[in-house]
């Protein structure tokens, strides 16, 4: 299933990222697309707090994969600078993908050969207006009300 949705500030990303992360199941992988600036560590800010992740969420662009415990773990990983897909193999992230967590990952074209068909995409595209197209692709769980 695919649904797409118009996030008009942070405040509505978060929002949505909450909503999203109050249906996710252990094992669930998010494949993050979207251009720098798009939203991506905003809207895993939501996912986080329906998570019940009292951290503060930060890309892991230099640290690659930030770890998160709540009522189940957050694997937020940032592959923007591997070289390919050695690199992300190299990280070790089976025990993540294939574990108890929710693993989220920004900047997922570069290693998407390697993620189970289960995987949902989450693609963010900003508009001229200030707002975000957010669109889920491979959505298992109906509607997002």
């Amino acid at each position: 299933m695919t649904i797409s949705f118009i996030a008009t500030d942070e405040a509505a990303t978060i929002a949505l990222g909450e909503k999203i992360g109050s249906l996710l199941s252990k094992g669930d992988i998010i494949a993050m697309e979207g251009t720098l600036g798009a939203g991506k560590t905003t809207i895993t800010k939501g996912i986080a707090k329906a998570l019940e992740i009292a951290d503060n969420i930060t890309s892991p662009t230099f640290c690659l994969i930030s770890e998160y415990y709540g009522k189940m773990p957050l694997y937020h990983m940032d592959v923007y600078r591997l070289d390919g897909v050695e690199d992300f193999q190299g990280l070790g992230v089976d025990d993540m993908l294939y574990g108890d967590g929710v693993s989220i990952i920004e900047w997922s074209e570069k290693i998407k050969s390697e993620l189970p068909k289960r995987t949902i995409t989450l693609r963010l595209e900003p508009q001229s207006d200030g707002s975000r197209k957010i669109t889920l692709e491979n959505w298992q769980y109906g509607e997002i009300k």
